[in-house]
């Protein structure tokens, strides 16, 4: 009988504790790496509240350090950008042998350092479509979507195609009733993510809002979509291709979801680092290198680092 497959959940937040959660209640051997709750997750495991039905694990394999944690068939990298300098002493105690890193985060480049962190093991990305939030100690509240979009890493930059590694951890997403695609170009899936990405997570920290007030005023809905058109003609720059309608697809699904604090945006409000260089700083250096100029996402990124810096305290 073959055993499912084993996964570290390394962050368990708004989207790791999701989909953590959603694979555990599906029968998958699932350990979560926790930081700030840990007691409280190891005593009273998680608590789901979602749209598409509310759960309780009243007990799940909980570890508050990686080197108590068993060896893993996936490393799921839910952490923040923010934190991927620990990814070096993160990854290697939980991959077992020919074991896969799943990098699921957003931004640009997260894949070259979760490669250069686990030598030898292959780096795949989830690309989450997901409104979640963590509103208390293991308690995740998730209010719309959540497909993910699996892609391969390859270290230059072409399309790797869809491999087995993929397409079987697709069937523990699909089996734990996620909806899942499987793109063999990951750097234009990267690029895609973006055009949502940075207007509404740089707008809504910049003017203190919401996406259901950027959809609904005329002008930052008009600005949202111009900084959209911005970060495709990036794409283009980059060699990756996107649909003229792709800006009004993502406007269009943003006015239907409900209002939603980006991810971002509590992570300002908690005081916490932001993924500026991951959304921002790392597109606007590919598409330079490239000879693009992305100037509404520059002037995004020159205002979050202002005001990340001021938050801070740094």
């Amino acid at each position: 009988m073959q055993h499912p497959r084993r996964y570290a959940i390394l962050g368990t937040g708004a989207l790791g504790g999701f989909y953590g959660a959603r694979l555990c209640r599906a029968g998958c051997d699932v350990h979560f790496l926790v930081h700030s709750d840990f007691e409280h997750v190891r005593q009273h495991g998680l608590v789901v509240d979602s749209k598409d039905g509310d759960f309780v694990l009243p007990r799940v394999q909980a570890y508050r350090d990686v080197r108590d944690m068993p060896v893993c068939d996936v490393a799921a990298v839910a952490l923040k950008a923010t934190h991927n300098h620990l990814l070096p002493s993160l990854l290697p105690p939980v991959l077992a042998e020919g074991g896969v890193v799943l990098l699921m985060q957003n931004g640009l480049g997260g894949e070259a350092e979760a490669a250069r962190a686990a030598p030898g093991h292959a780096v795949l990305a989830a690309l989450c479509f997901l409104c979640s939030n963590k509103v208390g100690p293991g308690h995740i509240c998730h209010s719309d979507y959540g497909a993910v979009r699996f892609a391969q890493y390859s270290a230059d930059g072409a399309a790797a195609g869809i491999s087995e590694s993929m397409r079987a951890m697709a069937q523990d997403f699909a089996a734990a009733g996620i909806e899942v695609d499987l793109l063999d170009d990951l750097l234009l899936a990267r690029w895609q993510k973006l055009v949502w990405n940075v207007p509404m997570s740089g707008l809504s920290v910049v003017l203190d809002t919401n996406t259901g007030a950027l959809m609904t005023d005329s002008h930052t809905r008009a600005l949202a979509e111009d900084i959209m058109r911005e970060v495709m003609a990036g794409a283009r720059s980059c060699g990756r291709h996107i649909d003229d309608g792709f800006a009004q697809k993502m406007l269009d699904m943003t006015l239907a979801m409900k209002p939603y604090r980006a991810s971002m945006k509590v992570d300002f409000d908690a005081h916490r680092a932001m993924e500026v260089e991951a959304i921002y700083g790392n597109p606007l250096r590919a598409a330079q290198q490239a000879g693009a100029r992305m100037p509404l996402v520059e002037t995004l990124y020159r205002q979050l680092k202002f005001l990340d810096a001021r938050n801070r305290g740094i």
